[in-house]
């Protein structure tokens, strides 16, 4: 049996770790991320919200991110800049066509009409409720979404979730926590900052900080002797 004063340790431990991950991920030019993060939860998310992070997290899928983001404004006029399922759907030869010049994945371009279809046809503010109602799990019902990228399109959503994304993964198993889920929730007990944006620093941090694991390893070790 765990101790409370184990407990205490690790919990003081952690957010140790955190604040310092989350000052250097500040201090490399990352705050505007952290407050858009904080943010993106605390108002409804509309239609297009809804349609562009759906096409990101189709996009990620498998790539870098730095990828991503030097295309996606090219795919995001491709889509007519995500002004609706309908738009989408009733333009969706011409979406395809130009997003094709743009990135050239015909199974993701045609993944992201998909999910404006399905939006289209059930409606958004259905399409949302059944989102609340049932959480991140029914997003796997749409093409490229399964258990990790349906969390990740929550987080980006506003849902308070984590991401078991491969670093947080591998930090969670540094840092002796049973899962991504695990390791976001405890930081954010002690420190008052949503799941949603611990998941996000400590993976900022991961992109940016090599040999991230061993620095954890050893920041454990420090806090036990």
């Amino acid at each position: 049996m765990i101790s409370r004063r184990s407990r205490i340790n690790d919990g003081m431990m952690l957010a140790d770790l955190y604040l310092r991950v989350k000052a250097e991920v500040i201090d490399a030019g990352f705050a505007s991320e952290i407050d858009w993060q904080d943010c993106v939860g605390r108002s409804p998310y509309t239609e297009t919200d809804l349609l562009r992070e759906a096409a990101w997290v189709i996009l990620s899928s498998g790539m870098r991110e730095a990828v991503i983001r030097r295309k996606f404004p090219g795919v995001s006029n491709a889509f007519l800049n995500w002004k609706s399922a309908d738009a989408i759907v009733r333009s969706s030869a011409k979406c395809r066509q130009r997003a094709l010049r743009v990135f050239r994945h015909r199974p993701k371009v045609a993944a992201i009409i998909a999910v404006a279809r399905r939006i289209k046809d059930v409606g958004f503010a259905c399409f949302s409720m059944d989102l609340l109602e049932r959480g991140p799990s029914m997003l796997q019902e749409l093409p490229y979404f399964g258990p990790a990228t349906s969390l990740h399109l929550a987080k980006n959503l506003g849902l308070d979730v984590a991401k078991p994304d491969r670093h947080l993964v591998r930090m969670a198993r540094s840092l002796h926590c049973e899962d991504a889920a695990s390791l976001c929730e405890r930081i954010s007990a002690v420190i008052g900052d949503r799941v949603a944006v611990v998941d996000l620093v400590m993976w900022r941090f991961a992109t940016i900080t090599p040999g991230y694991v061993r620095d954890f390893e050893a920041h454990r070790y420090r806090a036990t002797v």
